[in-house]
């Protein structure tokens, strides 16, 4: 027993407490990004950006774009597509470590630039955004739910829906990749 208590004593005294206001992330090398003061994006790497990239050749119907609430409805539609799939249990871990601003500014693009409201998709191609996200089947499932989920709340009539959604399912196969 008195050796056990020795061992612990010295054990005890082994172990300091860490000093106070120790820079974890300094200490385990994290890097720490500062965000974009005008955007609040995070830094990325460049990529070439293109219209291309968007996945698809867009709609021109005026008509279309005014059934999504035009430039501005559409915005919120992304926006609220996306804060519901954060919130979704079934698929919150694939967005925990990405820039939520950066994928709502650049989702707003693309469905912007296919229903043919007139903006210019600046984000990465479908499958370079999603490499080694591990995307399955039943996530895109559930990130579609969560569309059709926002455009219901915006009003948007259920043909127009299916049209965007006519546009979107091809790129699964870029995007899912197990």
């Amino acid at each position: 027993m008195l050796l056990i208590t020795a061992t612990a004593a010295a054990l005890m005294l082994l172990q300091q407490a860490p000093a106070e206001g120790t820079d974890w992330d300094a200490e385990f090398g994290v890097e720490v990004k500062d965000r974009d003061p005008v955007t609040g994006e995070l830094p990325v790497d460049p990529y070439p950006q293109s219209n291309a990239n968007a996945g698809a050749a867009p709609y021109n119907s005026a008509p279309l774009v005014e059934a999504f609430g035009g430039r501005e409805g559409i915005r919120r539609i992304a926006e609220r597509t996306v804060d519901l799939s954060e919130a979704d249990p079934r698929i919150a871990a694939i967005f925990e470590s990405h820039d939520m601003v950066r994928l709502k500014r650049t989702l707003s693009e693309q469905f912007c630039f296919l229903l043919g409201a007139g903006c210019d998709y600046t984000g990465r191609d479908m499958r370079a955004a999603h490499a080694e996200m591990g995307v399955t089947k039943a996530d895109m499932n559930a990130l579609v739910e969560n569309l059709q989920v926002a455009m219901r709340e915006a009003g948007v009539p259920f043909a127009a829906q299916n049209r965007l959604l006519a546009k979107l399912a091809p790129m699964s196969g870029k995007v899912v990749t197990r």
